[in-house]
């Protein structure tokens, strides 16, 4: 049935038996839905290969717009850490500034590596990616070793912002490819990581082998060595200009952009998962588990943290989340809750009516994290009705809709007619130069069937 409200708005209510897209008729899944399309908030990720978040948003708002022309679309852009982060962080902000230095490559070469610098409401902040600066792309595949790869040019990323300014840090660190548990970057940042001998450890998991005690840059935190000794409080800073940097630097805050939940060391942690895919054999691999958890006793002797070497996410980035966790008072979270944190997607979802997400391909891995369940997941927090469109529909697609996240899904390549979501029509329908306007027609289409349909809100092939 269908009842009509306040200023001609239609809520459409109906109980819609759930079933899969098999047919060409079945381009959405529905369940109990109530729809109020006054004020539309569009928060889409990226179509990967086809359109920007703010491409595919503003794609979708011109086919709303098409059959509703005084409905209010608001269009977000957004992302979960991955590609498009720093476009959806950056937009509409003042001091937006692309910057460059140059760094310490993994391999101990010089590179340039990029970040981007913005002001927030509470400070100047920096966003950035480790693989900038040590990810696997900057290593030719016949040169992949992570017992010698290093983190130290991400330190001297974090250098350079501070001398610009920064007090805020939002870094992501997948893609690397280094498994040296962050000492690179910590380094770069003025801590001595020290052998037996008192000489600084190598570059990369084989440093770890060999660490025997670890000062601070200010002096304030000795850690014991192996026979259980707690090292003096000696500081390592020798100039004015380097305490000043200390003092900036302990005041920064790190938001960690990290979607894995790996511990340290272990049959889950990084050395086992994911050293392999960065150039360790099987015999390495299990050397630098060895390595991780010599580091692991040196740090936690004399740690006073709450996080230790089991702390979800520990391992990532080859341990780099456990440096910034015990080192760097860092907040490992997914990438997706920082970028709707950051940009303030909850006060547009307070504001709409009806929020619509999507990503290009929605299927059993739009559940775990990605950017299309943290929309849905706020909006469902303040009891908003969610559609979500994709490219195509995958396997699990409809678990999205039987859980809850979404009250519709509907799929681009369906709705235009395209029966096969892995054929060539589907490939081209999707091209850069088609993308956006398919999916405008894709969303004129949705938005009129809510306007033409009152007792159900799915094609008739669902509704059996």
């Amino acid at each position: 049935m269908c009842a009509k409200i306040a200023d001609g708005i239609i809520i459409y209510k109906g109980d819609v038996k759930l079933q899969p897209c098999t047919k060409k008729d079945d381009w959405c899944f529905s369940i109990q839905t109530g729809v109020i399309m006054n004020k539309i908030l569009v928060a889409v990720d990226s179509f990967k290969g086809s359109m920007t978040s703010l491409e595919a948003g503003n794609a979708i708002k011109k086919g709303i717009k098409s059959i509703l022309p005084d409905t209010e679309v608001r269009v977000r852009p957004v992302a979960d850490g991955g590609e498009g982060t720093t476009d959806a962080l950056i937009y509409g902000r003042d001091g937006v500034s692309r910057e460059r230095c140059y760094v310490t490559g993994p391999l101990g070469d010089r590179i340039t590596a990029e970040y981007t610098i913005y002001n927030a409401a509470d400070g100047r902040t920096a966003v950035m990616e480790m693989a900038a600066a040590a990810g696997l792309p900057l290593v030719p595949e016949n040169r992949r070793d992570p017992m010698h790869t290093t983190t130290y040019g991400v330190g001297e990323m974090i250098n350079d912002a501070v001398s610009k300014g920064c007090e805020r840090f939002i870094i992501g660190i997948g893609g690397s490819a280094t498994n040296d548990g962050g000492i690179g970057m910590l380094q770069a940042l003025g801590f001595s990581c020290l052998d037996a001998d008192g000489k600084d450890v190598p570059y990369g998991a084989a440093g770890l082998g060999v660490l025997e005690r670890m000062i601070r840059p200010d002096g304030m935190f000795g850690i014991e060595n192996k026979s259980g000794q707690k090292e003096a409080e000696v500081s390592c800073v020798t100039g004015d200009g380097e305490v000043e940097f200390v003092s900036k630097l302990m005041h920064c805050s790190f938001r960690i952009a990290c979607d894995v939940t790996n511990p340290l060391v272990g049959e889950l942690g990084c050395s086992r998962v994911f050293a392999p895919q960065k150039g360790a054999d099987a015999e390495t691999v299990e050397i630098m588990d060895g390595y991780m958890k010599n580091y692991a006793d040196v740090v936690e002797r004399s740690a006073e943290e709450k996080f230790d070497r089991y702390t979800k996410g520990a391992g990532a980035a080859g341990g780099l989340g456990y440096a910034f966790l015990m080192f760097l008072g860092g907040k490992l979270m997914p990438g997706i809750d920082i970028v709707l944190s950051e940009i303030g997607l909850e006060a547009d979802v307070e504001w709409a009516d009806t929020v619509i997400t999507g990503e290009g391909r929605i299927d059993a891995q739009t559940m775990m994290g990605k950017t299309p369940l943290g929309v849905a997941k706020l909006a469902k927090k303040h009891g908003k009705y969610v559609i979500a469109i994709g490219g195509c529909l995958g396997d699990g697609a409809e678990n999205c809709v039987k859980e809850g996240l979404f009250n519709e899904c509907y799929a681009v390549n369906n709705v235009l007619g395209i029966d096969d979501s892995d054929s060539e029509q589907v490939r081209t329908a999707m091209k850069p130069e088609n993308a956006a306007a398919n999916l405008t027609t894709c969303a004129a289409k949705i938005t009129e069937l809510k306007e033409q349909m009152s007792a159900r809100v799915c094609r008739p092939a669902l509704l059996r």
